[in-house]
């Protein structure tokens, strides 16, 4: 087997990205301390052609340096927004007619791997601090609750990963 070289992958570029379709999908992230966090985030929404990330409280916004150095250029190709709290952007979301998740473990949360979508419906995902997790508020605010199985003596994976785990299984459920 031979690496494929970059010229190789049939990469879009930024201005063939923001005109492609996207997954009908916006990721909110709520209080993430970590502008690694944000940018590894920005990097696996521009992978799946994510419609927008969600900045809300105190989560950086680009342009920043430490942001860039994970994301890699994609805070400049995903659409994003500033919001003051995440349940404000949870409340237009679903003005807007958007079925919102939370990714946090609740009572009664759909287990990810029981998740079922609908072709025809926008969805948003929320993803929480690294410590809290989604606001109590915000978890509220949302239709429902998505939770990733987990087998080990941690019960929780760092937002990012979350976030990588959760797109891609949104897109393998809405793309393939």
């Amino acid at each position: 087997m031979r690496k494929l070289k970059t010229i190789e992958m049939n990469r879009l570029s930024v201005e063939e990205f923001k005109e492609a379709d996207k997954l009908p999908l916006i990721v909110v992230l709520d209080d993430v301390r970590s502008l690694y966090n944000v940018g590894s985030v920005f990097r696996s929404c521009d992978a799946f052609r994510v419609e927008a990330v969600y900045l809300c409280g105190i989560t950086a916004t680009p342009p920043h340096p430490e942001i860039h150095k994970t994301a890699l250029g994609g805070e400049d190709s995903v659409a994003w927004r500033y919001f003051a709290s995440a349940t404000e952007a949870v409340e237009e979301l679903k003005r807007n007619e958007y079925f919102v998740y939370s990714i946090e473990q609740v009572e009664g949360s759909t287990k990810l791997q029981h998740l079922t979508l609908n072709r025809h419906q926008r969805y948003a995902v929320v993803f929480g601090n690294e410590v809290k997790g989604v606001n109590q508020t915000t978890v509220d605010a949302c239709n429902g609750c998505l939770e990733i199985p987990q087998f080990g003596t941690k019960h929780s994976l760092n937002v990012s990963v979350t976030a990588g785990i959760v797109v891609w299984e949104f897109a393998r459920k809405m793309f393939l």
